[in-house]
């Protein structure tokens, strides 16, 4: 059974025929990047995953890291993959060419990053969180800092972290505990993080931690949050790791998946105050972490698509080699033949394409919002990214847990069995809905941010755009008939739906809080449809034309009609939920509970 293989077509068709990078590069002045360079990359980046992080997967679930005197020990053999990925580049694919990137469109980044967490989850989360702290200090460090921290980090020398999260302070960040005392030019940093994804391990020679602290007169609330630089070890006058920082991986968290992924108890100043350096000014930390925060949002939504192609791809060859059954003459047959069995399939196939393309697009919005030169646009283009980033990192987690669950339920009795692997694919899965901002908390950002506060704008645009899409399939001809009406029904829910939170919400205070995950749901199913829509007219025109595969084109079409007429219809459901209100929700009693 194959193990792994990215999914190279699909995400070549995206990338290129679907969102156009040879446009989009042209749009940002990238004369040297290009669909065949795009082409090439993805050749390249699953060559590592499939050879060399893929036959890792395994053994970090079975062998996952240890805590001794000298720290975190990472899974056999990580180490060595990590090296592999520094040496060949990987880690300065999108960022600055000031500080050693390469500075290639996060389109492309966030396609080789489904690669990587896709082969290995575990592993990939380390570089993840990297390219997150990363784009902190490139927004809002000091000139210094960024000499000081950012060529090594973008390199991979270096990993990132991100600590918030404490034993009394979850999601409520106004509570966090952890102080910074000025102390000359830098600060004494004590307190405890847990939750901390590759807080410390034995790959590079230094981690840099961003922290979240309150200084001693800072104001109350999340008004009063600074952000600060802690790295595990100090730097030399030369700039090169040299005294060890009084911060410490205190326990490692036993979980329910991604065994391979250390998740630290860190424990800062310990022994008289961990040094940090503030990022920016002080009390603005909790704005300057939402630049990591939502670069890890998007990153989380995209491990949603890449645990769910794994499963899928596992699920596949499953079906294929497994017998039951027999035909009138009395051969057996693989259960890929059961109609039930095809179901399934389809329907983790058609929830991949439509995360995908969904995924990649909110992508390549960050790269039109920071890289068009007309204000206005990079305006429009920079709300369509906030309008997204909670859909896609909601509803893509969200849908792994059925899409990996279908995986499981393929391969029958032996999908509970661990060596069959199915399994780990469902575990790992499960953490995605809740860290980097729980569904709950990605919807009412949806409802309230991105939506209420501007007077539904965002949506509005969106919704024309879906309902230009339709206009078009409606043009397209009898073939596409089956996708028309799906689209229409979808976006007529979405309509409906966004006319009664704008309408209801400042009647009922706790209309759009009970409804908002419906609400969320609806607009990724929707938002889903828009997109396999597009694919199809793409699919379509490159039929007509006689160009491309036309294997993959009409296997498309099939993916796109099945995600229509079996997906799409769930947009009726979420809207039901969300204008029934909030009443039977918060009727009842807390002692009946």
């Amino acid at each position: 059974m194959s193990d792994y293989r990215h999914p190279y077509r699909d995400m070549q068709f995206v990338i290129n025929d679907l969102i156009g990078v040879d446009v989009l590069c042209q749009t940002l002045s990238l004369d040297e990047v290009n669909a065949e360079l795009s082409n090439a990359i993805l050749d390249e980046a699953g060559r590592l995953g499939t050879e060399v992080l893929a036959p890792l997967n395994r053994v970090g679930d079975q062998q996952a890291p240890t805590l001794d005197t000298q720290g975190v020990q990472q899974t056999p053999g990580f180490a060595e993959a990590y090296q592999q990925y520094v040496e060949s580049g990987w880690g300065s694919l999108t960022a600055a060419e000031a500080h050693g990137g390469q500075g290639l469109p996060n389109l492309l980044g966030t396609a080789v990053n489904e690669i990587w967490q896709s082969a290995n989850m575990a592993f990939a989360l380390c570089p993840m969180l990297g390219q997150g702290a990363i784009e902190s200090i490139t927004h809002h460090g000091s000139d210094e800092l960024q000499q000081k921290y950012l060529p090594k980090m973008v390199s991979g020398e270096w990993t990132g972290t991100m600590n918030l999260t404490e034993p009394g302070a979850g999601s409520d960040l106004a509570a966090i505990k952890t102080r910074a005392v000025p102390d000359g030019d830098h600060y004494r940093i004590s307190g405890q993080k847990i939750f901390i994804t590759w807080g410390d391990h034995q790959m590079t020679e230094n981690i840099v931690h961003l922290v979240l602290a309150r200084l001693p007169d800072a104001p109350a609330g999340v008004k009063g949050i600074s952000l600060f630089i802690v790295p595990k070890f100090l730097l030399d006058e030369q700039g090169n790791p040299a005294q060890r920082n009084d911060v410490t991986a205190v326990s490692l968290e036993h979980k329910l998946g991604i065994h391979g992924s250390p998740t630290c108890v860190m424990s800062f100043g310990d022994d008289g105050g961990a040094i940090g350096y503030l990022i920016g000014e002080e009390n603005k930390g909790l704005t300057y972490m939402f630049t990591m925060m939502n670069h890890a949002r998007q990153g989380v939504g995209l491990q949603g698509l890449a645990i769910s192609e794994r499963a899928y791809q596992h699920a596949v060859d499953y079906a294929k080699e497994r017998l039951q059954g027999t035909q009138r003459d009395g051969t057996q047959i693989a259960i890929i033949k059961h109609p039930d069995v095809r179901r399934m399939l389809m329907q983790m196939r058609a929830s991949i394409e439509a995360m995908r393309a969904l995924a990649y697009l909110a992508s390549a919005e960050i790269d039109l919002a920071q890289g068009v030169q007309d204000p206005e646009q990079a305006r429009t283009h920079q709300g369509r990214v906030e309008l997204l980033t909670p859909i896609v990192k909601g509803w893509l987690t969200e849908l792994a847990q059925e899409v990996t669950s279908l995986g499981v339920q393929i391969h029958g009795g032996m999908g509970y069995i661990e060596e069959t692997g199915a399994a780990q694919y469902y575990r790992d899965a499960r953490i995605l809905p809740i860290y980097e901002g729980t569904t709950g908390i990605q919807a009412l950002d949806l409802v309230g941010r991105k939506n209420l506060a501007n007077g539904g704008q965002l949506m509005a645009q969106l919704l024309s755009e879906i309902n230009a899409t339709l206009a078009l399939v409606d043009a397209a001809g009898e073939q596409l008939i089956p996708v028309a009406k799906g689209l229409r029904h979808a976006l007529k829910d979405g309509n409906e739906a966004q006319q009664w939170l704008l309408q209801s919400a400042t009647n009922d205070p706790l209309a759009a809080a009970s409804g908002c995950v419906s609400f969320m749901l609806l607009f990724g199913y929707l938002s889903g449809g828009w997109l396999m829509a597009r694919s199809a007219l793409q699919a379509q025109a490159m039929l007509d034309a006689g160009d491309g595969d036309a294997g993959f084109l009409k296997a498309k079409l099939i993916t796109v009609q099945f995600y229509a007429e079996q997906l799409l219809p769930r947009t009726g459901a979420c809207l039901a939920a969300v204008v029934s209100g909030s009443t039977a929700t918060m009727a009842l009693p807390d002692d009946q509970f």
